[in-house]
C-alpha cells in the first residue's frame, strides 16, 4: 500500500519548517501503509497542542478533543468498535501534564490502542514555557532562572504500572522509529511510545544533535520481557535508551474484558436492538 493514500491534499501544515512533527507524520503514514491499515478503519485521536494537529494532516477518521482528554475518547471509540485501529497522537504537555491522570488510568484499563507522544521537552503551541519533561535548568520566558523541577519520566511511570508495551524512539532515526511504530500498532494492548522530536523554534537546547548525542539504542541482546530490568533501563538518563524497553504479552485487554462482548461479539453500534433504538429516535424527529 502506498503511504500517499493517507496524504491530505491541499492543506497548509501549521508546523514550523524543520519541526520533528513532520518526521513523525511521515513515519506514521509509511508504517500504516506497510501494515496495510485502511483509512476508513483507522482513527487518529488527539487533544490540544502542536502534536495534536496530526489528525488534520492524515487521511483517516479523526477525533480532535480537549486538552489532555485524548485517551478517554480513544478508549470509548475502541470499546464501541473493537475492529478499528485506534491511534492517539499527543504531546508531552497534553499527555503527561493535562492528561496525566488519564494516562495513569488507561494503563490500568489496558485498552488496545497505541499512543505516540511527541516529546520535545517544551510547550510549543503556547510559546515555549516548560513542559513536564523539560530538563532541569532549561530557561524559558516563564522559567527565567531555569526549571527547578525533576522532569517527568513517562517510560519509568509506564513500566512501574505494567503498561504492556513501552518504547522510546528518536525521530532523528526514522528507520528505528518506523520499526518501533510498527511493533506498537500491531501489539495487542495499550502501547506507549515516547518519541523524541525537536521543537526548532522554542527549544534551542534539545535539538536533533542533542537527542543524537544523548541517546543510545538497545542492542539485540536486550530482551524487554523482564520488568525489573526494563525499569532499570527506564531510569537511565545519561544517555537515554531507545527501543522497545518493556513488553508484556499476557495481559487481557479492556475490550476483551467487557461483559457486553462475552456472548455476542457484534460491535455495539451494529447490534439489532441498538439499531432499533436509533431508528426510533430518527423517526421521532420526522
Amino acid at each position: 500500500m502506498d503511504k500517499q493514500i493517507y496524504n491530505m491534499e491541499n492543506i497548509d501544515i501549521a508546523w514550523c519548517p524543520g519541526c520533528g512533527n513532520f518526521g513523525i507524520r511521515n513515519v506514521l503514514m509509511q508504517v500504516m501503509a506497510d501494515i496495510g491499515l485502511e483509512p476508513n478503519k483507522t482513527v487518529i485521536v488527539s487533544g490540544i497542542g502542536q502534536a495534536a494537529k496530526m489528525p488534520h494532516y492524515v487521511r483517516t477518521h479523526a477525533f480532535n478533543g480537549l486538552h489532555g482528554r485524548a485517551l478517554p475518547a480513544a478508549v470509548a471509540i475502541k470499546a464501541v468498535n473493537p475492529e478499528l485501529t485506534v491511534i492517539v497522537d499527543s504531546g508531552d504537555g497534553d499527555m503527561y501534564g493535562e492528561g496525566g491522570n488519564h494516562f495513569i488510568h488507561n494503563i490500568r484499563r489496558n485498552a488496545n490502542i497505541t499512543a505516540f507522544i511527541h516529546n520535545n521537552m517544551v510547550y510549543g503551541l503556547t510559546k515555549g514555557q516548560a513542559s513536564p519533561t523539560s530538563q532541569r535548568g532549561f530557561q524559558t520566558p516563564v522559567q527565567v532562572n531555569g526549571v527547578i523541577l525533576e522532569p517527568f519520566n513517562p517510560v519509568a511511570v509506564a513500566i512501574a504500572l505494567d503498561t504492556p508495551f513501552v518504547a522510546r524512539a528518536n525521530i532523528g532515526d526514522r528507520d528505528q522509529a518506523g520499526s518501533i511504530f510498527k511493533q506498537a500498532i500491531e501489539f495487542n494492548g495499550f502501547s506507549v511510545v515516547d518519541v523524541f522530536q525537536p521543537c526548532v523554534t522554542y527549544n534551542k537546547v534539545n535539538t536533533y544533535d542533542w537527542f543524537k548525542e544523548n541517546t543510545y539504542s538497545l542492542d539485540d541482546s536486550y530482551y524487554p520481557s523482564n520488568r525489573n530490568k526494563a525499569f532499570q533501563k527506564a531510569i537511565e538518563t545519561d544517555p537515554l535508551p531507545l527501543g522497545v524497553i518493556y513488553k508484556n504479552e499476557n495481559k487481557k485487554t479492556f475490550e476483551n474484558s467487557l461483559s457486553v462482548y462475552e456472548h455476542d461479539k457484534t460491535v455495539l453500534y451494529e447490534r439489532a436492538e441498538r439499531r432499533a433504538e436509533l431508528q426510533a429516535l430518527i423517526d421521532s424527529y420526522q
